[in-house]
């Protein structure tokens, strides 16, 4: 099987390897506008939508070709294919990627820019990287995708941003125009390669641990914010690393987990939080890395993978330890919290078995009493901390 990126120069930007593989190819697999662009109609199959590598998994062993765009192994097909096939079953003639057309047009520094593909994905994945000044390329399906994308810009108070509606990059078609979120008009018969932004707007999200409570869906069964710092800071995330949040309440943990790069699986008993923890990680974006199952912990935990880390913020026992205990890898870092005495008291004869840290929090508000201020406290939270 040969992975051929394509532009839209078509079959004059191919490399020869690139046009002997397909003149050699019994099948060739596409978009229809990579069909046409490489003149291959009569052998052409175009991709299901949505796409499904079994179709052309089902030509293995026979001369394949594959088309995509620019390099099919960014936010392309290359990468979904290849890891179902074996090493020396395919090979690959890349050509320049949209980002990398996209960035050379517009003068930007590929290196400082996030390139997202919002071509089968939320335009909430945007959320984790729009700052202010940040420039952002992002793929789309076409012209009235654009339109959309631009009013979510403005509907989520981004609309001051610079947008950029980049055409046909690389061929006669080639068209760069400039406009103001808030105020593009899309062209839904259009096709178009990408989008392009300059974000103006709120700030972002910051990039510490312990974010505002308010920007959860919750039913006051969060984690409060100092408490959900000191909880990420034991809980050291880490790039790819996966995390159970048992008794995730409204996933809070999960969510910021999850914006250091990791994955989650959060794991919660009220249908009504379950609600909450697929809000909140539709509204950051994360919903591809968070995993929410209804259900109580130990059970709900059977069949998952060994995950890197362990939170458990509430519903702590002796037969949920052990199960979680057992079942995680050694160095897995588990971290659990305690409001009640009970609990507490289990915390404490943990720490003495298996090490640790042991920590007691009370925190307290500043809050009025009559024409004056006081200290209000909150209940003192209990922090184990330790690594299997």
């Amino acid at each position: 099987m040969t992975i051929i990126g394509i532009g839209e120069d078509g079959l004059a930007g191919l490399s020869e390897a690139s046009r002997k593989a397909l003149r050699d190819a019994e099948t060739i697999f596409g978009g229809e506008r990579h069909l046409a662009l490489a003149g291959v109609a009569e052998r052409g199959r175009a991709w299901s939508v949505p796409f499904d590598a079994e179709s052309v998994l089902g030509c293995r062993g026979r001369p394949t070709a594959v088309l995509a765009s620019g390099d099919p192994f960014w936010h392309g097909v290359g990468g979904a294919l290849a890891e179902k096939l074996d090493a020396g079953e395919w090979i690959a003639h890349s050509a320049p990627s949209t980002f990398s057309l996209a960035a050379a047009r517009l003068g930007w520094r590929l290196e400082t820019i996030v390139c997202l593909g919002l071509h089968a994905a939320p335009f909430e994945r945007l959320v984790p990287h729009l700052a202010q000044g940040a420039r952002i390329i992002c793929l789309v399906r076409d012209g009235k995708a654009a339109g959309d994308l631009a009013n979510w810009l403005s509907r989520h108070g981004w609309g001051a941003s610079s947008i950029w509606t980049l055409i046909a990059l690389g061929g006669p078609r080639e068209a760069v125009s400039q406009y103001r979120a808030d105020s593009y008009a899309a062209e839904p018969g259009e096709s178009l390669v990408a989008v392009a932004l300059e974000a103006r707007g709120p700030r972002g999200l910051a990039r510490s641990s312990g974010l505002s409570d308010d920007l959860f869906a919750h039913d006051g069964q969060i984690t409060k914010r100092p408490m959900r710092a000191l909880a990420l800071s034991a809980l050291a995330p880490r790039p790819g690393e996966s995390l159970w949040d048992v008794g995730a309440g409204s996933g809070s943990i999960s969510v910021e987990w999850a914006l250091c790069g990791g994955t989650a699986v959060a794991v919660e008993a009220c249908a009504d939080r379950v609600a909450n923890i697929h809000r909140n990680a539709l509204t950051f974006g994360l919903a591809h890395r968070i995993t929410v199952i209804e259900g109580t912990a130990p059970d709900a935990l059977s069949g998952l993978a060994a995950p890197g880390a362990v939170f458990i913020g509430g519903g702590l026992d002796v037969t949920l330890f052990e199960s979680v205990w057992s079942r995680i890898a050694t160095g897995t870092r588990l971290v659990a919290h305690s409001v009640t005495l009970e609990t507490e008291a289990l915390l404490t004869e943990l720490h003495r078995r298996h090490g640790g840290e042991l920590m007691r929090v009370d925190i307290a508000h500043a809050a009025p009493l009559g024409r004056y201020r006081s200290w209000e406290a909150v209940r003192p939270v209990v922090q184990w901390s330790a690594i299997r």
